[in-house]
């Protein structure tokens, strides 16, 4: 095993937390992995060799005072969590035990078991909810507007308070919206990826979508996983917003993805107005400007280089599948 540091990821099977995974890997840590025992770790399969995987339903503190006493840890980094928002509102006690509890118990056994490790929590631009200023910053009044962002100020408002009173190397990182290949079918970006895939080659007729002048800060997990390295490595830990600076709406979205396959989306995509959102947040936009100078931090891939990753993606994993049918036909 290598002699480098040693990092624990709640969630490293969701999208930040494999990206992340593979970034340590690269820099020579020794990495355990928390994922739940249903969790799609395929994105994982590459890494298995290199990594120490723990499968749990729910990460609980003994699990964590277990693991820091094996493994002595130099970095933790927290994603485990409900994070897709309609199912904050669908159960939002369990969102409550899993984005804020989880993160209490994370605090409580740095600060009496393994006090000199480092610990990230993944926070959320869904903290300001409906801000009222634009951009925003890491001082900007936070007023969420779902369960997943109470949660979210929650945690983020632990980490800050076991900073101060107890002198844990704690951050917060104040990502906005990012997406990448590995991002669930569910979430609209990869929605419309995947549709744009599946349209182009005869697979699917219509997508169906919700407010499509919704607009976001989209970045790419690739990079702000980076960001979320470099926050553990500073001398003294503060919280960073980590966003692109520039907003786009789910129509740019949608002109670029089907543009990438020839096609206009006004002719495939339906609106349903019952998809709209009862209660929305607003404009969010980033400002990155503390992380740029503290931390060196910049966004490489484009708005437009995402998506052609994405829905190019999808497109490969098509072909993929019509060429494994068509071989046991």
């Amino acid at each position: 095993m290598s002699k480098g540091k040693r990092a624990i990821i709640a969630g490293i099977a969701g999208q930040d937390g494999s990206y992340l995974a593979e970034l340590l890997i690269e820099k020579g840590y020794q990495v355990l992995g928390f994922l739940k025992k249903d969790d799609e770790s395929s994105v994982l399969s590459h890494l298995r060799k290199d990594i120490v995987l723990e499968e749990t339903e729910l990460v609980r503190k003994e699990d964590i005072v277990r693991w820091t006493r094996l493994f002595h840890p130099d970095e933790i980094y927290n994603f485990a969590a409900v994070s897709f928002i309609p199912d904050s509102w669908d159960d939002p006690y369990r969102t409550l035990q899993v984005n804020t509890l989880l993160v209490a118990a994370f605090l409580e056994v740095i600060k009496d078991h393994c006090s000199e490790a480092r610990f990230y929590q993944a926070s959320s631009s869904e903290i300001f909810g409906d801000p009222p200023e634009f951009p925003q910053t890491e001082n900007t009044p936070q007023n969420p507007m779902t369960p997943y962002g109470v949660s979210k100020l929650a945690a983020h408002q632990l980490v800050g308070l076991y900073r101060r009173r107890h002198r844990i190397f704690a951050v917060s990182g104040i990502l906005y919206n990012h997406e990448s290949p590995r991002r669930p079918d569910r979430y609209v970006t990869q929605k419309i990826a995947r549709a744009a895939a599946e349209i182009s080659r005869g697979r699917k007729e219509k997508l169906r979508l919700g407010n499509i002048d919704a607009r976001r800060d989209w970045g790419f997990a690739g990079d702000f996983v980076m960001a979320i390295w470099l926050m553990l490595q500073t001398d003294e830990p503060d919280d960073f917003v980590v966003a692109t600076g520039k907003s786009h709406s789910i129509r740019d979205f949608l002109t670029l993805a089907f543009g990438r396959v020839g096609l206009d989306w006004k002719e495939w995509v339906e609106i349903d107005a019952s998809l709209f959102r009862i209660v929305d947040v607003g404009s969010l936009l980033g400002d990155s400007t503390k992380a740029m100078q503290k931390l060196g931090w910049h966004p490489t891939v484009t708005f437009e280089e995402l998506i052609a990753m994405m829905v190019d993606t999808q497109l490969r994993r098509l072909e993929l599948e019509e060429s494994r049918n068509g071989k046991q036909q």
